[in-house]
């Protein structure tokens, strides 16, 4: 099966990125920065729970940052860089784009889920090879916002491969190479170009799919790809031999974990994960 015309990788990323917010979330944020004294923490944690809005933190800070030389990996980073007023703004920003949230055929609720999954994930592997656990955090929890694009800028393309594969197979990047010329991991490491976010970050986006493939080998990137490679394992409800078929042993041995490692560094509570109680 193949595409009628699919929009060129280019043409997709020249489109604005109107990426939906978690309304539960937004609205928190915004009572939380109408006290006198909004609490830090809390503000991290909602902005640590949703991809649309770590991605406006991000962007902003980088954004400012990049004037001075600065790069910022993680949210609680940039919410030192910005000031509570640009964080206003952002928040409402998101309140006025909450009338469009629906997308026809993409489960948001499921893509908000497995974006924070993935996310703990990858700061909990990230701790066992010694890398950045605050970048790892941010690369999980952004790493399908060029799913969420294609969705909303081109539906119909989304739609096809979707008739074939479900949205967090792990075969579906591979797919979507074959019909359309490219892996929504690039469109997402397109947007964090934009963003102007650290090039480590944008490098681990682009080969989150094929680490072995980067020029040199990130351990960053590797545990991105475990990480969702787990969240999607858990979400299909994959058994003890599906798991084992289709670990990425070559990953896990370039960083030096197995399969054994990877599921037991990877046993959290997936059922206490919610969107405002994680711990950043």
């Amino acid at each position: 099966m193949s595409l009628s015309r699919p929009m060129d990788l280019a043409a997709l990323l020249s489109l604005p990125a109107l990426l939906p917010s978690q309304p539960r979330t937004v609205a928190l944020l915004a009572s939380e920065l109408r006290r006198p004294e909004p609490s830090l923490r809390r503000l991290c944690q909602l902005f640590s729970t949703d991809p649309a809005l770590a991605a406006s933190v991000l962007a902003s800070a980088n954004g400012a940052g990049s004037l001075m030389g600065q790069s910022v990996p993680g949210v609680p980073e940039a919410l030192v860089v910005l000031p509570q007023a640009q964080l206003r703004q952002l928040v409402n920003e998101a309140l006025a784009g909450l009338g469009g949230q629906s997308l026809r055929g993409f489960d948001l609720p499921a893509f908000w889920r497995h974006s924070l999954e993935t996310a703990k994930l990858a700061r909990t592997l990230a701790a066992t090879v010694q890398s950045n656990g605050s970048a790892a955090y941010a690369l999980g929890l952004l790493h399908g916002l060029g799913q969420l694009h294609i969705h909303r800028v081109a539906p119909e393309q989304a739609a096809k491969v979707s008739e074939l594969v479900l949205p967090w197979d792990p075969q579906r990047p591979l797919l979507e190479s074959q019909l359309c010329g490219y892996a929504f991991s690039l469109v997402t490491a397109g947007l964090a170009q934009s963003w102007h976010l650290p090039q480590f970050m944008v490098d681990a986006l682009q080969y989150m799919h094929a680490p072995l493939t980067q020029a040199q080998f990130e351990p960053l990137t590797g545990v991105l790809h475990l990480a969702a490679w787990r969240a999607s394992t858990y979400i299909q409800r994959w058994d003890e031999r599906q798991l084992a078929v289709s670990f990425p042993s070559e990953v896990g041995l370039a960083l030096g974990l197995d399969i054994d490692m990877v599921l037991r560094q990877a046993s959290i509570d997936w059922h206490a994960v919610s969107g405002v109680d994680v711990q950043v």
